[in-house]
């Protein structure tokens, strides 16, 4: 009996760039994939790394080749960074020139005061970790994580271009800060040298607060967007279609990010009918929430989440169909005023 594979290296699938589309990310030169694929969650040390696994290897194969990740993504923390590392070594790390990996520090990282926040120390400190717990040379895109008000910005943009200069990330990005914040580490970064390539905000049906000012500044900017939460934590799926299921995350009082409070009636309602215009475009919810945020032209990417398999497959597939209608989208608007 065969107990071991005679060549455990990972093959990609040939035909991998062949059904998605890589936009332009702003002004930059740097393409990404309309889908990314983002380690926050079921990658870290207590989920299954052969799931782990297996689901970075068929985001690549369907043309995912853009990971996102953090240093406190987990639990534990860095152990979604140590997982991916893992996978580079087995096999992905053939195809790294092919590969955008993307790691970012601002939250708590560990003990103490250079643990946290935007100082030169911590990011410097921390993106040097990421590297080691990802097994690569250099990051494609290091991101402040999260604006420091305690911090000068100077100070910050200043850690994100030693960084690039210092030949730990290629391009540098920011995410979560306002529209004045993100002007001024523009122009600062554009000042030093390294102009600010991209800017990860939240972004979906239920939350666009981006379109209060933010995708103006990156319009005006010439910076490219990468969306995360694009499915609202799971409420735009079908899981919350007949309520709150007693297993799903919204029902489990220790879940920070999710409660039934997001999910009141009228949230509920909306969600229900906006379902009654994704079943006319023969989409999914969550087919249609994706495409939805692909529709906004400043969104360069968006960030999806997976637990299995079957779920990275059921996004790409809302590549299918992304036009949208003028009335679907008056539609839209209407149901989520």
């Amino acid at each position: 009996m065969i107990t071991h594979e005679p060549n455990p290296r990972y093959v990609a699938a040939p035909d991998r760039y062949q059904s998605m589309s890589y936009p332009r990310c702003g002004k930059s030169g740097l393409r990404l994939p309309q889908l990314s694929l983002g380690l926050w969650q079921n990658f870290g040390a207590v989920d299954s790394l052969a799931n782990a696994r297996n689901m970075i290897h068929r985001a690549f194969d369907l043309g995912i080749n853009h990971f996102d990740l953090a240093n406190n993504y987990g639990p534990n923390y860095g152990s979604a960074e140590s997982t991916f590392g893992q996978v580079m070594a087995e096999g992905l790390s053939h195809y790294r020139d092919e590969l955008i990996i993307s790691s970012k520090a601002g939250y708590d990282m560990w003990p103490g005061p250079y643990g946290i926040g935007g100082s030169r120390k911590y990011l410097v400190a921390s993106c040097d970790q990421s590297l080691k717990r990802c097994g690569v040379d250099y990051f494609d895109i290091f991101y402040s994580h999260c604006f420091d008000p305690e911090t000068p910005l100077e100070e910050t943009m200043q850690a994100l271009d030693y960084i690039v200069r210092s030949g730990r990330a290629l391009y540098v990005g920011i995410s979560s800060y306002n529209p004045e914040q993100t002007r001024e580490a523009a122009a600062i970064l554009k000042s030093l040298g390294t102009p600010l390539l991209i800017h990860q905000p939240r972004y979906n049906m239920l939350d666009r607060w981006i379109e209060d000012g933010l995708t103006d500044a990156l319009d005006d900017e010439g910076v490219g967007a990468i969306v995360f939460s694009p499915l609202s934590q799971g409420r735009l799926t079908n899981k919350y279609l007949g309520g709150i299921p007693k297993d799903s995350r919204a029902a489990r009082g220790e879940q920070i990010y999710l409660s039934e409070n997001d999910l009141d009636e009228a949230t509920l309602s909306k969600i229900n009918a906006l379902n009654q215009i994704a079943e006319t475009r023969g989409q999914s919810l969550a087919q249609m929430a994706l495409a939805w945020v692909l529709n906004n032209k400043t969104v360069t990417s968006a960030i999806i989440g997976a637990s299995r398999v079957a779920q990275i497959e059921d996004s790409v597939a809302a590549l299918k169909n992304l036009d949208f209608s003028a009335a679907e989208l008056k539609s839209i608007d209407q149901i989520l005023a």
